[in-house]
C-alpha cells in the first residue's frame, strides 16, 4: 500500500514537470509498484524529478538510476546529494542579496549572475559544482517562468522574472531531496545507457521533451541540441530493448491529435503497446489564455 510522511517537491520549476499529474500516473503504474516495491527504479530523462521524489517517499524502489543529459542540471542533483549543507550556505547568502536590493538592484543582480553562470559553462570547468548548482537554482527562481532555455552556443539566455520575493534557499526541501538521493545513482548522459543495467526487476519511466504541438510551442531547448522526430524514433528502439528484457516501461509524451486528429506519429511509433490518453493542463505558456487543459498520451508495454 502506497503511503507517506511528507511531501518534497522539486527543486527547480521544470518544464514539462509532472508534479501536477502524478495522481494520474499513479492510476497506471504497473502492478509491481501498485503491491509493494520493485529492485530497481530507472528515470532516463530526470529534469525536476517529481516522480521519482514520489516514488522514493512511496518506498517504491530499492535503489534508483537517474539520467541527464543536461550538465548543469546533473550536476545540481549531484551537490545536493553529496554537499547539501555547503549549497545551502551559497543559498542562502543568495537570497539574502537578492531580497535586500529594489526590482531595479534584483534585475541588475540577475543579469550578473547570470553572466556568471554562463562563464562556468563555457569553461566547462572542473571546479566550482557547488556555486554552479546555487547559481542554476538562483536562475531558475528569479528568470521568467522558471524557465531553462540555453541559445545555439549552449547558454543560459531567459530574461529577468520580476519576483519580489522568491524563495531561494528552501532548506527543509532541500535536505529531505539529500536524503532520498542517496538511493540513487545519478549519471550525466544519454537516455539510452539505461539499457545496461535495466533487467526483468526494473520498472523505467520516460518522459523525454515533448514532441512540439506547434512550431512555437517547443520547450526542448534545455541542452545544446535538438530532440527532434529521430531522437523520438531512437527512443522507440531503446524502449523495444527494455521491452525484451522484461522491464515495465511507462512512456509520456505530447498527444498531437489536440491539433491535428489525424496525426498518428506516436500511434504509429508504438503500435505495439498500450495507448492511453490523458487529461493535462499546460502549465507554461507566455500567454495566459492559452493555458488550459490538454490531452497527453501513455505508452506501456504492461
Amino acid at each position: 500500500m502506497l503511503t507517506s510522511q511528507r511531501r518534497l517537491r522539486p527543486f527547480l520549476k521544470w518544464a514539462g514537470g509532472k508534479g501536477q499529474l502524478i495522481e494520474k500516473l499513479a492510476r497506471y503504474f504497473p502492478a509491481c509498484i501498485k503491491k509493494g516495491k520493485i529492485r530497481k527504479y530507472f528515470e532516463p530523462f530526470l529534469g525536476g524529478g517529481a516522480l521519482f521524489f514520489w516514488l522514493a517517499e512511496h518506498g517504491c524502489f530499492e535503489k534508483a538510476y537517474l539520467y541527464e543529459v543536461n550538465p548543469a542540471l546533473a550536476n545540481c542533483y549531484q551537490v545536493i546529494k553529496k554537499d547539501v549543507k555547503r549549497l545551502i550556505k551559497e543559498l542562502e547568502g543568495l537570497e539574502q542579496e537578492y531580497v535586500s536590493k529594489s526590482e531595479a538592484g534584483g534585475e541588475k543582480l540577475f543579469y550578473e549572475k547570470r553572466d556568471e553562470f554562463n562563464a562556468f559553462l563555457r569553461k566547462k570547468a572542473s571546479s566550482g559544482f557547488i556555486r554552479r548548482a546555487a547559481l542554476l537554482i538562483f536562475l531558475n527562481k528569479t528568470c521568467f517562468n522558471g524557465l531553462y532555455r540555453v541559445n545555439s552556443s549552449g547558454e543560459f539566455n531567459v530574461p529577468f522574472g520580476r519576483y519580489k520575493n522568491p524563495t531561494i534557499c528552501n532548506e527543509v526541501n532541500l535536505l529531505g531531496i539529500h536524503e532520498i538521493l542517496q538511493k540513487a545513482q545519478i549519471i550525466c548522459g544519454d537516455f539510452a545507457l539505461c539499457v545496461k543495467e535495466a533487467d526483468d526487476e526494473s520498472f523505467v519511466y520516460f518522459d523525454p521533451p515533448y514532441r512540439p504541438l506547434s512550431s512555437t510551442a517547443s520547450f526542448t531547448s534545455y541542452a545544446k541540441g535538438a530532440f527532434d522526430d529521430r531522437e523520438q524514433k531512437r527512443l522507440r528502439k531503446i524502449y523495444g530493448l527494455l521491452d525484451k528484457k522484461g522491464a515495465s516501461v511507462m512512456l509520456s509524451n505530447s498527444d498531437p491529435k489536440n491539433v491535428c486528429p489525424d496525426d498518428n506519429f506516436f500511434d504509429d511509433l508504438y503500435q505495439d503497446y498500450r495507448i492511453v490518453r490523458v487529461k493535462a493542463t499546460r502549465l507554461i505558456n507566455c500567454n495566459a489564455n492559452r493555458r488550459g487543459e490538454i490531452k497527453e498520451i501513455l505508452v506501456m508495454n504492461y
